[in-house]
């Protein structure tokens, strides 16, 4: 069975590497799975940590509230690391990812699950290729 963790070598900390994410004329590439934008780029020259790392961001000006930001950015998480290991293959290029909330208010679980896991299939496979996934379970 699969350990469905979520260890700090796969968030994305790298200032660097974020800035070259959402730099203007960059090489990322983006889709919307609403509540959720994803934005993601091939990072080669990362030198360590997991093959696809990633970040969440829940805008102070969506959600004013912190506690519905932390509640929030927890679901985005939690699909995440949930989802993740269904998408993910041993071998293949270094990914970055960020996950942007959207919405102007708080929302289930399962609609940020079943964002995650159509954002995480644009990210992970060839548009001509794409099978629809059901999330891993719903709440």
């Amino acid at each position: 069975m699969t350990r469905l963790t979520l260890p700090k070598r796969s968030r994305l900390c790298s200032r660097t590497a974020v800035e070259m994410m959402f730099a203007p004329g960059g090489d990322s590439r983006g889709k919307i799975a609403f509540p959720l934008r994803g934005v993601w780029r091939e990072n080669p020259g990362r030198p360590g940590g997991d093959r696809v790392q990633f970040m969440v961001t829940i805008p102070k000006k969506r959600l004013r509230r912190a506690v519905d930001r932390v509640l929030m950015r927890r679901r985005v998480r939690e699909a995440y690391r949930l989802n993740r290991h269904r998408f993910e293959a041993p071998e293949g290029p270094k990914i970055d990812i960020a996950l942007l909330y959207l919405a102007d208010e708080t929302l289930p679980y399962a609609t940020i699950e079943r964002a995650v896991c159509r954002l995480l299939e644009k990210i992970h496979r060839p548009a001509a290729h794409a099978k629809p996934v059901e999330p891993s379970h719903e709440q």
